[in-house]
């Protein structure tokens, strides 16, 4: 959830930047903007490309992470033989080069981290900096750059724009005895449906941070240090309407989304990657080389149960800090009762690699979610939050 969000955000960026680069305005839609009309933006982008996303985790693992309930310690205190991940056991604060240990608190979490050296001696570990990264993917659409965004032809806006903004001032109710403000800032999109595709997904360590703007990672030449996790994805979407409110917000959330995504939404060529089976360089011929094994989805289709079209209905809030917590973003779909099921389709399923032969489709009818906004009660729907750790 957090990869996805952060690419959603980092895409609207990228949209805005180029729209205001090449909007002009002249002196009536300038009279226009000063007065109570509001302004009206259309984004007439045709594509979008991106050559790389890197996400920096700069704390690495936390030291809280649960490890499978483990309720004692995995070090080399006694001096008896310990393993963790098929790396050489443990025996009097001596570990091969290069192995892992792992200390328990006795509750199930994770104390202390500690890695070999070179000359055996166990070392307590420093947490390197790892990172989450989109890249070019060879022989596809994202070929040249990590994330490409282009017009879903069957989805345009009747302007055949990428976007159509419109944005307003208010006052709102003007009481302001309370102390809070009413006014707001209202911004209301409609988007055409769009291309999405997404190149190669993987981890990797972060390179040092330097003063430069480009930090990059060690995941190519010497001392790379990457793991694919995806092996990349396509999706295509309908047009889609939002509304957002900075201020008062008295739609009830930042962002409204209320609308009905025209065909669906479609996924495709979406591979998700296992390098613990990857044997040598992964190559799939030569010996001792074994590739990392692959589970393979040929396309996922999602639309409402026995319709074409997806109802989209969510709610976005940015919680802010207070005595519970240092504040999260919350995401609630659904509108109560009216909020329908769902259809979905996985057409080709390839357990290995991409060109093992597919276990068959899967179809999954009438899907249903529900949370409780209170004990004993149920509400269609579903509370998605995303913070940090």
């Amino acid at each position: 959830m957090k990869m996805f969000t952060k690419l959603a955000l980092v895409s609207s960026m990228a949209i805005s930047a180029n729209a205001m680069a090449m909007q002009s305005m002249d002196d009536a839609a300038l009279s226009a903007a000063t007065g109570q009309d509001g302004i009206n933006l259309g984004i007439g982008i045709s594509k979008i490309e991106i050559e790389k996303v890197l996400i920096h985790d700069n704390d690495g693992l936390s030291a809280t992470a649960k490890f499978g309930g483990w309720t004692g310690d995995h070090d080399n205190d006694t001096g008896t033989a310990d393993t963790f991940g098929g790396q050489t056991s443990i025996t009097g604060g001596k570990a091969a080069a290069g192995a892992i240990v792992i200390k328990g608190d006795g509750k199930g979490a994770v104390a202390e981290v500690l890695y070999t050296a070179g000359d055996a001696e166990v070392i307590a570990g420093t947490k390197a900096v790892g990172d989450v990264k989109v890249a070019a993917k060879a022989a596809s659409v994202t070929e040249t750059n990590g994330v490409v965004i282009s017009a879903n032809a069957a989805a345009l806006l009747d302007s055949h724009n990428l976007a159509d903004i419109t944005i307003d001032t208010d006052a709102g109710t003007g009481n302001t005895s309370t102390g809070t403000g009413t006014a707001f800032l209202n911004i209301s999109a409609a988007v055409s449906g769009l291309n999405i595709n997404i190149g190669e997904i993987g981890v990797s360590e972060s390179n040092t941070a330097t003063t430069s703007v480009r930090r990059g990672a060690k995941d190519a030449g010497a001392g790379s240090n990457y793991n694919k996790i995806l092996s990349g994805l396509a999706l295509k979407t309908g047009r889609m309407a939002a509304n957002i409110q900075l201020g008062a917000a008295p739609q009830g959330a930042m962002i409204v989304l209320n609308t009905s995504m025209t065909g669906g939404l479609e996924i495709t060529d979406l591979g998700i990657l296992d390098n613990s089976t990857k044997l040598g360089t992964g190559a799939i011929t030569g010996a001792g080389n074994r590739a990392a094994g692959e589970i393979r989805l040929d396309s996922i289709k999602v639309a409402d149960a026995n319709g074409a079209d997806l109802t989209v209905n969510a709610k976005v809030n940015v919680i802010g800090e207070s005595d519970a917590g240092k504040g999260y973003l919350r995401i609630i779909t659904g509108s109560g009762a009216t909020t329908p099921a769902t259809d979905i389709y996985i057409k080709g399923v390839h357990l290995g690699s991409a060109s093992a032969g597919s276990i068959g489709d899967v179809e999954v009818q009438g899907l249903q979610t529900y949370y409780s906004p209170s004990a004993g009660v149920y509400t269609k729907g579903s509370v998605i939050t995303v913070s940090g750790h």
